[in-house]
């Protein structure tokens, strides 16, 4: 039983949502794997959400939730052109939005940040724009900050941490437990204080799988 249910984690954290509810043949899993794997390992976008020339106070992970109310993972993630694309809606890239707890964040218009559309405009009232009000941990308010989109490449280049290449959808910045925590209390060099020891791929995606 916990050999099934082991298998079946790593078919899913594989696969994703590429294929639809219907599950690949054992067959077609390992055909999938020797397709699709070898461009993710490669063109894996490292997402992150931050203030211009600040820390990465937000790494982004598979559940984490994108302005159009789609999680990460059901955007186009494998792709070094940064394409983005959402898979169920219209939105053409994804855009990290913080919450508030449990609650999604506020504009200055006094409305959640779910109450506006694709194009910024909220239902609720005349607002045109989203500008949320939260301020971030890092000192900078929210609506300073943005959505960064980077490659192994680039990252290296910055010093930053890629981990270790692995086969799991829409992993986006996450490469060890730290990631999962604000970045002003990681300690890794994306965050605010020191080095950090890369985590074993498998453990970083199952905590993924809770929170991000």
């Amino acid at each position: 039983m916990a050999n099934d249910i082991d298998a079946y984690w790593e078919y899913h954290k594989i696969v994703g949502d590429e294929v639809g509810d219907t599950l690949l043949t054992p067959q077609q899993f390992e055909e999938y794997k020797k397709k699709v794997v070898p461009e993710r390992m490669k063109n894996r976008l490292y997402v992150s959400w931050r203030v211009e020339g600040g820390i990465d106070c937000e790494l982004v992970g598979p559940e984490s939730m994108c302005h159009c109310q789609h999680r990460y993972r059901q955007h186009h993630t494998d792709n070094p052109q940064r394409n983005t694309k959402c898979k169920n809606c219209r939105c053409k890239k994804y855009e990290f939005v913080p919450r508030m707890g449990s609650q999604p964040a506020r504009c200055k218009c006094k409305h959640y940040s779910t109450d506006h559309d694709l194009k910024k405009e909220c239902n609720k009232c005349t607002c045109t724009s989203m500008r949320i009000t939260l301020s971030c941990p890092c000192g900078s308010p929210a609506y300073l900050h943005y959505t960064c989109l980077e490659t192994k490449e680039e990252r290296l280049a910055a010093g930053k941490p890629v981990g270790q290449d692995v086969p799991y959808a829409a992993m986006g910045g996450l490469t060890g437990f730290s990631s999962l925590a604000p970045g002003y209390m990681r300690f890794d060099p994306s965050g605010a204080r020191g080095d950090s020891v890369d985590l074993q791929p498998d453990t970083v995606a199952r905590s993924s799988h809770q929170r991000y």
